[in-house]
């Protein structure tokens, strides 16, 4: 891939016809009980209510209606940790395909379940031992079917950029400019497409990216102009964040849209997953929680009058989701 391949808003506006009456327009939520927590007002973009509980649906279903009738006959082929699993088990049912995800054994059980519910054959492998993108081009070169990656794909980060776009649309209705939107980042597909469309639609708004503490590459990458790695083995309660590196892509994007990064503690996220239950009555996932997270925290370098946060999924299990409401 080069930066020729990078998407455009017109790409994004593309998605959102195909994605029109697949997925679903998630609401904008506030409470003047958040709002007062985080000192300012905050309104809450709500991806845990999307189609599989997450923003992967997005890409997944664009990227496979974006491929020829041949292709999408053969099948296709994803890895993911659970979310972006998801959202390609459900879009190869819709269309009528089959589908192979390469899931780490150690990934939500939750999540590796509804895999298996939404019809895919589920390719356990060790996260500790064995490259799950090894594996699946290995598996795809065989079988034949197509790869639908995780974020560093034209049409992914478009479909992806449709959150974004109606997250534009929902504050101009309302009359509502936002200072800041925060966005969480693993592989920078959700805030590269995102930020493709708060660019066209709201030019003045400042982005920001937020990641676990010890997997801020993407924070490191865009202070130094190039793409950084994590080092060494760290963990971190947001399955849905640990990307190593940023995309390729997404980073080319990143690095032009946004305005800086932000890094969070685990005990951050399970505050900010508590506090979006006890006032938006949302269940949101510990990587979805990580912007939520950001402004309650006051990671934010000034202060905004009004913050939009994209809150990207809520496929958490019940143990994880109680101990964070125990630990508020």
């Amino acid at each position: 891939m080069t930066t020729q391949d990078l998407p455009d808003f017109d790409d994004i506006l593309a998605a959102a016809r195909r994605l029109d009456g697949f997925a679903r327009v998630t609401p904008l939520l506030e409470a003047e009980g958040l709002n007062a927590r985080a000192g300012c007002r905050v309104l809450v973009k709500a991806e845990p209510l999307q189609r599989t509980g997450s923003f992967k649906f997005r890409g997944a279903y664009n990227k496979i209606a974006s491929l020829s009738g041949s292709a999408r006959s053969a099948g296709v082929l994803a890895w993911s940790s659970g979310n972006h699993a998801q959202g390609v088990a459900a879009a190869a049912q819709m269309f009528g395909i089959s589908a192979k995800i390469v899931m780490p054994r150690q990934a939500p059980a939750i999540k590796i379940a509804r895999t298996r519910a939404l019809g895919a054959e589920v390719l356990l492998y060790d996260i500790g031992t064995e490259d799950r993108e090894a594996i699946g081009r290995e598996v795809a070169s065989t079988e034949g079917c197509t790869i639908v990656p995780p974020y560093d794909d034209p049409a992914i980060i478009a479909g992806q950029g449709t959150v974004g776009n109606e997250l534009a649309n929902q504050c101009l209705a309302q009359g509502v400019r936002p200072e800041a939107v925060v966005i969480p980042c693993g592989g920078g597909g959700l805030s590269a497409g995102c930020g493709l469309a708060l660019r066209h639609k709201l030019p003045e708004t400042n982005i920001y990216l937020a990641e676990p503490a010890d997997f801020d590459d993407t924070a490191r990458s865009l202070a130094s102009g190039v793409r950084e790695q994590v080092q060494g083995r760290p963990s971190s309660i947001c399955d849905a964040l640990l990307a190593w590196k940023p995309g390729e892509l997404t980073f080319a994007l990143n690095h032009g849209q946004a305005t800086g990064g932000l890094t969070v503690t685990d005990d951050e996220v399970r505050a900010a997953m508590a506090v979006a239950f006890e006032e938006l009555k949302l269940v949101i996932e510990p990587g979805g929680a990580a912007a939520l997270a950001a402004v309650l925290a006051g990671r934010l370098p000034e202060h905004y009058a009004t913050v939009a946060v994209i809150a990207s999924g809520g496929n958490v299990d019940g143990d994880t989701f109680a101990a964070a409401l125990a630990a508020r």
